[in-house]
């Protein structure tokens, strides 16, 4: 049982959960508790962790007694190496207030922009594009959704905020294992690429010329969500096809990015 913070495994859990440079670097990142172990896919897991609570009610009696989530963790655990950590020291590697108690270094899928233009090379694509979305909240329920609705992939501007980190990953409840996130650093440019494959551009905008509901939507689509407080920059705007509005009541003057994004991508699955 590891029980030393100064244990090279743990120093670089730690270095993991805070440093977006060492996740780009080892081409990993840290998930945390019962519901993403259960999501990630084997293959792509490298170090699992569990608290030695968690060990004891693992193992500390009969396995046939163990049900649901914990029956399905047992059966996941045994194709895989792990290390049990005590408790105190589990709860400053987690990230959370309230530990789950299992704790997983994985791997990262890398996936490129020519790849998935190939793939949905004259087929139907749904695809959403982020400029500068800063909240790990709004990323990781704008990947939720994207699976929810459809979305083929996601394009992401380099001054997004990490898919990695460990407040986005949570809020992807799993889905950021099945809905590809490409980052690029030079968004206009793989905007204009993904427009020469017959893509037509909606951008959510306050200067929109019509209603989302009125927009004319091709089979090969993709919305451009802005900053949750700027918006769309100018050059993110002039390379959309058509500038789509949600018509509001009150005094609000704009939605939540997250909230737009869903009602914009469910509205093209409709």
């Amino acid at each position: 049982m590891i029980t030393s913070a100064s244990n090279p495994k743990i120093k670089h859990v730690a270095l993991l959960s805070s440093s977006k440079k060492e996740r780009s670097a080892t081409n990993t990142f840290v998930i945390e508790g019962t519901k993403l172990f259960l999501e990630a896919p084997i293959h792509d897991i490298e170090e699992v962790y569990i608290s030695e609570n968690f060990n004891e009610r693992l193992y500390g009696g009969d396995e046939y007694k163990l049900s649901g989530v914990m029956l399905d963790i047992f059966k996941k655990l045994k194709q895989t190496s792990y290390e049990i950590v005590s408790d105190n020291l589990f709860k400053k590697m987690s990230d959370t207030v309230t530990p789950q108690g299992i704790l997983c270094v994985i791997k990262i899928q890398t996936v490129s922009l020519a790849d998935k233009l190939k793939e949905f090379n004259d087929k139907p694509v749904k695809i959403v594009a982020l400029e500068g979305l800063q909240d790990p909240g709004n990323m990781g329920t704008i990947v939720r959704t994207s699976e929810a609705a459809g979305i083929n992939f996601i394009l992401a501007g380099a001054n997004t905020v990490d898919i990695h980190s460990s407040k986005v990953v949570r809020s992807t409840m799993g889905s950021i294992f099945r809905v590809p996130v490409i980052y690029t650093d030079d968004l206009y440019r793989d905007i204009e690429a993904i427009k020469s494959t017959n893509v037509l551009v909606y951008a959510a905008h306050l200067k929109g010329e019509q209603s989302y509901r009125e927009a004319k939507y091709s089979d090969r689509s993709m919305i451009l969500i802005g900053n949750e407080g700027r918006g769309l920059t100018d050059e993110a705007t002039a390379t959309a096809d058509t500038l789509v509005k949600i018509p509001m009541q009150g005094q609000v003057e704009s939605l939540n990015a997250a909230v737009a994004a869903a009602i914009l991508m469910f509205e093209l699955s409709r």
